[in-house]
């Protein structure tokens, strides 16, 4: 009777829904999700990011976050397919990082370090192209294959998804689209070192130097000047018609379709998805960059979809439990 047991017990093991894990690794929390091999999120959490010492405790966190939750959830090594984690900086495909300054990282394998402590299959990525791939999976651009994700916050990021593959280059440095050189005249200097990014002009940040520039050099009225103002003001304002906030959305509007017309160019994308707070203004956001995208780009690329990422600050966890499931 015992051994019918055991055996009954170990059918069941056999027949119970395999897990991963997506880990989101940023400068102030970790993102952790489980999934199950359907792509369903079960549960997400979150972990400070110790950046002390250089980053030495980050992933040894990570470890131990996993562990416990496998633990309550009564989950053996053997039911995970693995864990997948993006981080920012450079990752290659091995799975090394070339630097991660928000991290305190240097030039390691994350993958072999993290695996080392869990036991446990594990990929990693950089974050941008992470959550690329998770909007293709799961969000914005689910249904396509080939992708270019943007991400517009306080800087400009972005992946590129070919063939459902993130197109990570020789060191993990594809996609960097906010550093795409785009302005000649720029004498300020991008965080980057370099002058006339992308990032300087269609990022949170980039709207609102744009917007202070145009209010400096025109008498224009506008319901922008003599206040503080933050890139949601000036969408508000593009929506509200306000005549020097629309000159503003056009100037983006270019930077930004002219630079993904380039970028269509090479890939050949069927759909940008486009992410981060900036993207919170909505339609009104694509209208402008879509237009310029027309404008500019070669004919065989002129279809390309545009759309809004879905998916939010979950983007990361999603495509990090993608890069398991491949």
């Amino acid at each position: 009777m015992e051994t019918i047991t055991v055996k009954a017990q170990s059918a069941e093991r056999e027949e119970k829904m395999k897990y991963c894990f997506g880990v989101d690794v940023g400068g102030t929390t970790v993102k952790l999700g489980i999934f199950n091999t359907n792509g369903d999120l079960l549960e997400k959490w979150e972990i400070p990011t110790v950046t002390e010492d250089n980053g030495k405790q980050i992933l040894p966190d990570v470890a131990a976050s996993i562990l416990d939750k496998m633990k309550e959830r009564d989950i053996l090594r053997e039911e995970v397919e693995g864990v997948g984690i993006g981080a920012p900086g450079p990752i290659d495909s091995e799975g090394t990082v070339y630097g991660a300054v928000n991290l305190g990282w240097g030039t390691f394998s994350v993958k072999n370090e993290l695996q080392s402590l869990l036991n446990i299959r594990v990929e990693a990525g950089n974050d941008a192209n992470v959550a690329a791939l998770g909007e293709m999976w799961k969000g914005g651009g689910q249904g396509y294959d080939n992708l270019v994700a943007v991400t517009l916050g306080t800087g400009v990021g972005g992946g590129i998804i070919v063939e459902g593959k993130i197109l990570a280059g020789a060191n993990g440095a594809g996609g960097e689209i906010g550093h795409i050189h785009v302005e000649d005249k720029e004498v300020e200097p991008c965080n980057c070192g370099n002058c006339g990014c992308l990032e300087q002009y269609t990022s949170a940040t980039g709207v609102v130097r744009l917007t202070k520039r145009r209010l400096q050099s025109s008498d224009m009225p506008s319901i922008l000047r003599d206040r503080d103002i933050t890139a949601k003001d000036v969408w508000d304002a593009v929506k509200a018609g306000d005549p020097l906030a629309v000159q503003v959305a056009e100037e983006f509007g270019q930077y930004l379709g002219k630079t993904l017309a380039s970028i269509a160019g090479v890939v050949n994308p069927e759909i940008f998805v486009i992410g981060g707070g900036v993207s919170k203004a909505g339609s009104v956001l694509l209208d402008y960059i879509q237009k310029n995208y027309i404008k500019y780009v070669f004919r065989g690329s002129r279809g390309a979809l545009f759309a809004l990422a879905t998916l939010g600050n979950d983007a990361g966890i999603y495509g990090a439990a993608k890069l398991v499931l491949e």
